[in-house]
């Protein structure tokens, strides 16, 4: 059995799960609602405020204890995402760039000769509290992570200048330019 499988999912207050037949599972909560098809191979309980995910009988091979722990860390992460949500912050750096964030849509003002405009996917929120500042949030985990990979990947930073979008934090490695012989 895998380590991360055997532990028990612990709902909050306000979040429900149900299981659904053809082995769907739905969460709902404050922030929304997530569903997931399981495996075959996995089968979930739920006992009160505990979710507990299990592998079927006969279970024992590599794959079904892979898909075992994927399937508690799945649902753990539906748990915390319609409960808490969550976010991810880039910044951009760069003299003119900017984005504006308007309803499902961000437009970005880097350096190109025309503004990238990208649609959010349903669950997913954008805000730019700041014309150098993205926040990015929604109670799905994959999506928002998606999502901000994608915004980053239209400018990802470069290594002489530093210029280009990337996470709150991140440590870009800068390299020295080209130096003039005589």
């Amino acid at each position: 059995m895998s380590r991360i499988g055997k532990q028990p999912v612990q709902m909050p207050t306000g979040v429900s799960l149900e299981k659904k037949a053809g082995g769907e599972v739905v969460v709902k909560g404050p922030k929304g609602e997530l569903m997931i098809t399981l495996r075959p191979e996995v089968d979930v309980t739920v006992d009160k405020q505990t979710v507990q995910v299990s592998t079927k009988p006969g279970g024992e091979a590599r794959a079904t204890r892979a898909y075992h722990g994927l399937t508690r860390a799945l649902i753990n992460n539906m748990v915390e995402g319609v409960h808490r949500g969550f976010e991810k912050r880039l910044e951009i750096q760069g003299v003119g760039w900017n984005a504006a964030a308007a309803g499902k849509k961000i437009t970005l003002n880097i350096g190109f000769n025309k503004p990238v405009v990208l649609e959010m996917p349903k669950n997913v929120t954008v805000a730019t509290p700041s014309p150098t500042s993205i926040i990015i949030t929604g109670p799905d985990r994959q999506a928002v992570g998606n999502t901000a990979a994608t915004i980053r990947k239209r400018r990802p930073p470069e290594p002489y200048k530093g210029k280009g979008i990337r996470y709150e934090g991140e440590i870009v490695k800068r390299k020295a330019g080209k130096s003039f012989g005589s």
